[in-house]
């Protein structure tokens, strides 16, 4: 290696692979089902498909309803909108034998009904008839699908109720109870937010724990009127009614933090009858947790599932290995100041999408001083960005080409480039990023790239040119190989040192390499003969 030569370092943290303009949650309703079975009512449930390449596509299926012609199910659909796409969807009706899961070759078919994704988001509510086989209308069942934009509402509140001493309605047993949550709108209709499991035989049952979105709970509105309805479930869908009772999300978490979070369920026709009717059971909040959700694949960086999550006490992946790089690539660099880029985000103010922006938010001047400057840049960055996409990384590599390609009519050996980008998606613009290495080949450069997470990698290893000669989507030949590609996943649990090790083995020779093909001597010996 060369002594007096200086490195230059420019560290780009990736961010989202794909665009999403917005988060649709889609709730479903049935009326006037066709009854397929002979004894009982239909058990219906509801299969979303969605469009893919001409082909329809299986997403995701509700949850059975029991005995029932006009459903309404708890389930909710969470989709991506791309205002700019059509996005078909398919939903399909069927009347479920057994279990309910994504397979339907056992289940009677009850109707059908197609759309767009981008119809449902406009008129927020869609009713359509069910069509069977050939366009034949399924007598006169309905579906209707409701749209609730949950952009930018990223909270999430986890919610566990209990019940003591219900109302027995059965006769040789106990009740079988189950619980309904609904949010009162604005017009005063209830839109059903959960409907817990059946608990079977138990008067003071326990439901299991349920995540549900602040949008769909309350429309973010913590003092809307929301009300809990109790039944004993009958097999044959007439449910036996227990009682009720009302409260808001605002008094949830002030109740629960005094720990007093329960109310009387009551049945008003007992209430009107009985002199001294007190309830028919109390109804309890064992636990309420709020948390925050984020829908791009690295996450948001207050989440703990974030790649990007800053850790008070361990530094996340994106950190572990720009440091352990950048510590030993600062050592060749005589003013130790760094150039820290991004890409792949909405950045301010106008939060348009950028693909080499400065993380330091000074387009004049990108550079920090030294890696631990990078770092708090980074820190800094994140929380003022939004996290975005896709994940283009050929702006990044002609930005820091176009400066090489400066030092290199300089016709000194002074400075080399290295490339530290660090991304958890494979890159979507290949044929523009091959191009931009085969022509980066010929610079005094080095590109690393480190793929965080745990996504698929395998067509990452095509940059890396250690199975044969990269070339352009013209077939012009890379001069050098000068591509390293490193899955994060498997150095995670070795040192520092070992990590900057394997990233950084191959730089030296490609260093070399490019000096010898230029025939520049280092700086120092050249001066000297």
């Amino acid at each position: 290696m060369s002594a007096g030569s200086e490195r230059r370092a420019a560290a780009a943290p990736g961010v989202v692979p794909a665009p999403c303009a917005s988060k649709v949650e889609l709730r479903l309703s049935c009326r006037h089902l066709l009854d397929r079975d002979p004894l009982t009512k239909s058990d219906p449930s509801v299969v979303l498909l969605l469009q893919s390449q001409g082909q329809w596509v299986q997403v995701d299926r509700t949850e059975v309803v029991r005995s029932s012609l006009h459903p309404v199910f708890s389930k909710v659909f969470t989709l991506d909108y791309y205002f700019e796409e059509v996005q078909k969807l398919r939903f399909e009706v069927y009347d479920t034998h057994g279990p309910s899961s994504l397979s339907c070759q056992e289940d009677d078919f009850l109707g059908g009904m197609e759309c767009t994704l981008g119809q449902i988001v406009a008129q927020k509510k869609v009713t359509r008839a069910l069509l069977l086989k050939f366009g034949r209308n399924a007598g006169k069942s309905t579906i209707t699908v409701i749209a609730e934009d949950i952009s930018g509402n990223n909270g999430y509140v986890e919610l566990s109720f209990r019940a003591r001493k219900l109302d027995d309605k059965d006769l040789f047993s106990k009740s079988d109870p189950f619980l309904e949550l609904y949010r009162i709108n604005d017009d005063q209709s209830e839109q059903l937010v959960y409907r817990t499991e059946v608990v079977k035989n138990d008067l003071s049952p326990t439901w299991q724990p349920f995540k549900v979105s602040l949008s769909s709970l309350c429309s973010c509105e913590e003092s809307r009127p929301l009300k809990g309805l109790v039944w004993d479930y009958d097999s044959r869908g007439k449910h036996d009614f227990i009682g009720e009772f009302s409260t808001t999300f605002e008094e949830m978490q002030k109740a629960f933090g005094e720990d007093q979070a329960q109310w009387d369920c009551v049945n008003s026709k007992y209430k009107q009858k009985k002199r001294n009717y007190k309830n028919s059971g109390v109804v309890i909040l064992a636990d309420l947790k709020v948390a925050i959700d984020f829908t791009a694949s690295n996450g948001d960086p207050r989440n703990s599932c974030s790649l990007h999550y800053i850790n008070p006490f361990q530094p996340n992946e994106y950190l572990q290995a720009l440091v352990a790089v950048g510590e030993i690539c600062q050592d060749y660099d005589s003013d130790k100041r760094l150039s820290a880029l991004g890409f792949g985000a909405r950045i301010p103010p106008k939060y348009e999408v950028s693909h080499d922006f400065a993380i330091n938010f000074n387009p004049e001047d990108d550079e920090c001083e030294g890696i631990q400057g990078v770092v708090e840049a980074y820190q800094n960055c994140l929380p003022r960005v939004q996290l975005y996409g896709p994940t283009n990384v050929a702006p990044i590599i002609s930005k820091v080409a176009r400066t090489a390609a400066a030092e290199e009519r300089t016709r000194e050996a002074s400075q080399y480039y290295i490339l530290l980008i660090l991304t958890d998606g494979v890159v979507t613009d290949m044929a523009d990023t091959r191009e931009a290495i085969v022509r980066a080949s010929h610079l005094p450069m080095s590109i690393i790239i480190v793929g965080v997470g745990n996504a698929d990698f395998t067509d990452m290893q095509v940059l890396d040119g250690d199975d044969g000669v990269l070339r352009s989507p013209r077939g012009e030949p890379a001069l050098r190989d000068i591509v390293q590609f490193v899955p994060f996943r498997e150095l995670k649990s070795a040192s520092p040192a070992a990590l900057a090790k394997s990233v950084l083995a191959e730089v030296p020779r490609q260093l070399v390499e490019y000096y010898s093909h230029k025939e520049l001597p280092p700086r120092d010996l050249g001066a000297h003969a």
